[in-house]
């Protein structure tokens, strides 16, 4: 998967698989000074099951640690995957 970083205004932005302007999948937040408010995330459903969605949290965890930034799980899934593992917790608010 490759996905792209994208500024979507306000303060808002995401991670996403395009194919065309078909959005595939995508992780979006709301930044708030060093806290990326995690919303949406969004697998198309041909591609679920398959590992995509949580690939999505590593990029966006990866982008949290790379920035000093913590993560607000606003999101179910973000919320459920930071409960399931422990490998988050030095970046969850």
């Amino acid at each position: 998967m490759e996905l792209k970083f994208t500024e979507l205004g306000h303060d808002e932005f995401a991670f996403r698989e395009t194919e065309g302007d078909l959005v595939k999948a995508e992780i979006t937040w709301t930044q708030m000074a060093d806290l990326m408010v995690m919303e949406y995330t969004f697998v198309e459903e041909n591609l679920r099951g398959q590992g995509f969605a949580k690939q999505l949290v590593d990029h966006a965890a990866a982008y949290a640690r790379d920035n000093q930034f913590k993560m607000q799980a606003v999101c179910s899934y973000v919320a459920e995957t930071f409960e399931r593992s422990g490998e988050y917790d030095d970046i969850k608010a």
